[in-house]
């Protein structure tokens, strides 16, 4: 925005008169806000810092005092499964908690004493535990069926019970526990545990975990990949040491904020190693591209202070709004309704928000610190260079020829990498939603090693047992219940019920065994344990549980007037992943038309927010589609298993708004340029000669940063590596350097165009300041 001030001074008193007045006009620029920042960082540069090394302390102090208090929410209202948790909670507690398996096995077989006397003695131990509600062991009592010891009668397995949650068990105590139990079998260091050829391990939820693995060979591997590509970039250990710092500053408060705000709110246990994951591709990428647009000033021969100032005017601008658009993305999350995930959301939402500020404060301050010697050091090599008598290199004379390449064949450039994208995305069609149990993790672990010989010993079904909740029809299904008017006759009714929904359930194809009904103390409710013949995460689980919940008992509950609930942490993760595959299709149209919306709103053009929903909609489906083909098909020797029902939403949100940030980044330079010219064909050469390199640098980090997660033990971690990973290197290498420089120029001045009627009426949000 400017002002202009126009004085007129006609002729003084007794004077000759002028035969015209005399006009001098001033002009006068008035700074934008972002201008005005990086002035303000330069001139306080020691406040800044300060301020910056301040909040990191303070937040890093804090969280480790107060500790965090992450936890996961998997609770889904209204879902059949929520139903029989709530339920119970309220009628059985002790059935409503957590479980551990403590899982034997005795070459020499069970029913050894020797054996016996060591497995209860563990038991014995155990049950003085925190946390500990109830031990079941695995010989038969009268109350509990044998069927917890395998036929050849070398592996049983005993049930904890925990008056906590799963998700709530603390993972301390859950140590503990397994401590004690292995305390009990070969190479203990317990020598009154008896048979020391044992072997006993821990299986179940809560113990899996406790057994996570700690983060930091992913993140310090992709740090050292970033650098490696800033140095190659800049050719300068300084230059390439900024955006990095930058990083590390914002990710560091932005942990230490959300393991604050953990004590506040539910976050859950997987948000730290996304949050890394997610800050530090974008924090360097944002301080790269503010960064570039510096040395390109400069190199250009604007003063040091002005270099900064206009850097932040215009890089500063697009990370400003495309900081925004990923915000839109990640907040979007919360329409899925869904617990965990709006504490994930929030959490991303404030990384990026905290990297934002990052690159348009701190950057700036530093600036002001090295700016001095990074322009000595440019000096020096332009010097160097032309006492070699070499002429200045252009740095974007290759993609200018890239550009003029693909203009002259655009149609190819667009339609073969649409097919080629197109049939990656295929196995999207495909994609089962669920999550990955502890068969899937690696043999080191007790929880892996538990899971295989309870399979083995049982088969797979006993991993994922399901929960059938029988309850008077009359009753409350879920909430705070009110206490049965006649708990005494109500009882035999439910019991009746029950064993008929026992004898159906065992009639059911797929059910491998179930146990005897349980009635709880007030008789009004009743239980009923079914073993699927498939492990819990295979798609025949799914279809029985569907079975069950279909006709396979509404004849039972009809007859007996009972309601039956199918539940259990298998039951609940089916419902869970079903609310996500469901709830899909409205995130995407949301978060899609938001961020529309806005590039509508900043490029003043109906042509540009549909091509780029378009293409950042065939980039994530690629992506996924690679994700797909590896982890639930089993490519490349992955254990094959369903795909992490989080992470589909999770990389739409990342990769929808990163994709946005490059779209931005382009298209504000292309704008830059058409405003200037009104040459389309130019503007795309000049907007891609400007920001191709830069762009294409900052997809290589986001690569490396993204794909160091494939080396993580957890398999949530490594979906989301591969996938953030490929949809990045896609949206840079396919669509920014070749489907949107063919689009554009196939467009030509169209992709410019917007209604006058429209154009009255939308607010001016300007990317260039004019």
């Amino acid at each position: 925005m400017q002002r202009r001030f126009i004085t007129r001074t006609g002729p003084t008193p007794g004077a000759t008169s002028s035969p015209e007045d005399l006009m001098t006009v001033t002009e006068t620029h008035r700074r934008s806000v972002f201008e005005r920042l990086a002035g303000w960082s330069q001139r306080h540069r020691w406040t800044a810092l300060l301020l910056w090394v301040l909040v990191l302390a303070g937040v890093t102090a804090g969280a480790r005092l107060a500790g965090s208090d992450f936890r996961n929410d998997f609770t889904l209202p209204g879902a059949e499964s929520q139903q029989a948790q709530d339920l119970l909670a309220d009628r059985a507690p002790i059935r409503a908690g957590g479980s551990l398996d403590i899982v034997v096995r005795a070459p020499g077989g069970m029913s050894e004493p020797s054996t016996r006397e060591a497995v209860e003695a563990m038991l014995t131990r155990i049950r003085t535990l925190p946390h500990v509600a109830e031990v079941v062991s695995p010989y038969p009592s009268g109350s509990f069926p044998p069927t917890a010891i395998s036929a050849d009668g070398t592996i049983g397995y005993a049930t904890v019970a925990l008056d906590v949650p799963a998700e709530a068990m603390p993972a301390d105590a859950t140590r503990r526990i397994i401590e004690t139990a292995r305390a009990g079998g070969s190479g203990s260091p317990d020598e009154t545990a008896g048979n020391s050829a044992l072997t006993v391990e821990v299986g179940g939820d809560p113990a899996r975990a406790a057994e996570e693995a700690e983060g930091g060979a992913a993140e310090g591997a992709g740090l050292l990949a970033a650098l490696v590509v800033l140095v190659l970039l800049f050719g300068s250990l300084l230059a390439a040491s900024l955006p990095i710092i930058i990083a590390v500053f914002a990710v560091g408060s932005a942990i230490g904020l959300v393991t604050l705000a953990s004590h506040v709110a539910t976050v859950a246990d997987f948000t730290t190693p996304l949050l890394i994951l997610v800050g530090l591709g974008v924090g360097i990428d944002y301080a790269l591209l503010v960064f570039s647009r510096f040395r390109s000033e400069l190199a250009a021969g604007a003063e040091r202070s002005a270099a900064v100032r206009t850097a932040l005017d215009t890089a500063g601008r697009t990370v400003f709004f495309a900081g925004t658009t990923v915000i839109i993305a990640l907040l979007g999350l919360v329409l899925l309704g869904l617990g965990a995930l709006q504490g994930v959301a929030v959490a991303l939402a404030v990384t990026v928000l905290v990297t934002m500020l990052a690159a348009l404060v701190l950057l700036p301050a530093l600036l002001g610190f090295f700016g001095a010697r990074l322009e000595r050091t440019m000096a020096k090599r332009a010097e160097k260079a032309a006492r070699r008598g070499r002429a200045p290199r252009d740095e974007g004379r290759l993609w200018r020829r890239w550009s003029d390449a693909v203009a002259r064949r655009p149609w190819p450039a667009i339609l073969l990498p649409l097919v080629a994208l197109i049939g990656m995305s295929a196995p999207v069609v495909g994609m089962r939603l669920g999550f990955a149990d502890a068969g899937n993790d690696a043999e080191s672990k007790t929880s892996t090693r538990a899971y295989r010989l309870l399979a083995e010993g049982f088969g797979p079904g006993v991993n994922g047992p399901l929960v059938l909740v029988i309850t008077d029809a009359g009753q409350p299904a879920q909430g705070a219940a009110q206490e049965p008017q006649n708990p005494a006759p109500a009882a035999q009714p439910v019991q009746s019920a029950a064993r008929a929904v026992q004898r159906a359930v065992a009639a059911t194809p797929g059910v491998a065994g179930t146990i005897e009904p349980i009635v709880a103390s007030g008789g009004d409710l009743a239980t009923v344990i079914a073993f699927p013949e498939s492990a819990p995460q295979d798609e025949a689980t799914q279809k029985l549980v569907d079975t069950l919940r279909g006709d396979a008992l509404a004849t039972v509950a009809r007859d007996h007037d009972v309601t039956v609930l199918v539940g259990g942490p298998t039951a609940a993760v089916i419902d869970v992943s079903a609310a996500i595959a469901n709830r899909l299709p409205l995130f995407i149209a949301v978060v899609v038309g938001l961020s529309a919306l806005l590039l509508l709103v900043l490029f003043r053009s109906l042509l540009i927010p549909l091509k780029a929903a378009l293409l950042n909609l065939l980039s994530v489906g690629a992506a996924m589609g690679l994700v797909t083909w590896v982890f639930q098909h089993g490519a490349f020797g992955v254990p094959p298993g369903p795909i992490e029902a989080y992470v589909p939403v999770m990389i739409f949100a990342i990769v929808f708004g990163l994709s946005m940030d490059y779209e931005v980044f382009l298209l504000a330079r292309m704008h830059e340029e058409w405003e200037k010219t009104r040459d389309a064909g130019g503007a795309v050469r000049e907007g891609l000669a400007t920001t191709g390199r830069v762009v294409t640098a900052a997809a290589a980090i986001m690569v490396v940063v993204f794909g160091a997660f494939l080396l993580s033990p957890d398999r949530m971690l490594q979906q989301f590596g591969l996938g953030l990973a490929v949809a990045v290197l896609i949206d840079a290498v396919v669509i920014r350097c070749l489907l949107l420089p063919a689009v554009m120029h196939v467009f030509g001045a169209r992709a410019w165009w917007l209604p006058a009627g429209l154009a009255r009426r939308l607010p001016r949000l300007a990317l260039e300041h004019r």
